[in-house]
């Protein structure tokens, strides 16, 4: 039996900016994605902790060590800088493989969105 499970986690990252004529997607510091073991691209599911939003998108790669959590395109309505947000992402493996996988699970500096 193949199960998803959850793969990476960014747990509370601050909204640095939203930029509604994007193309789409969400923007990440790269010290971020490499943290919790996401790659540009990856599908992410991203919830919003002041709204209730939760929105499916995928990552583009930002700037290392700026802190950067930048809501792009359609996104962006779902989002205002300052909003915290926790962006998770999931595999697909086999049910034994699963119960012993150790996801990636980061918890930045609120405030800054650097690693601490």
């Amino acid at each position: 039996m193949i199960i998803e499970v959850v793969k990476s986690k960014i747990h509370r990252v601050k909204v640095t900016e939203a930029d509604i004529h994007y193309v789409g997607s969400i923007t990440i510091d790269e010290d971020l994605m490499d943290a919790a073991n996401l790659i540009e691209n990856e599908k992410v599911q991203v919830v919003n902790v002041n709204n209730g939003e939760r929105i499916e998108t995928y990552v583009i790669k930002g700037k290392r060590g700026g802190g950067t959590i930048c809501l792009n395109g359609p996104a962006a309505r779902k989002a205002v800088v300052g909003d915290i947000l926790i962006i998770i992402s999931y595999a697909s493996m086999d049910f034994d493989e699963a119960k012993s996988f150790k996801p990636a699970i980061i918890f930045p500096d609120e405030e800054t969105n650097k690693l601490r």
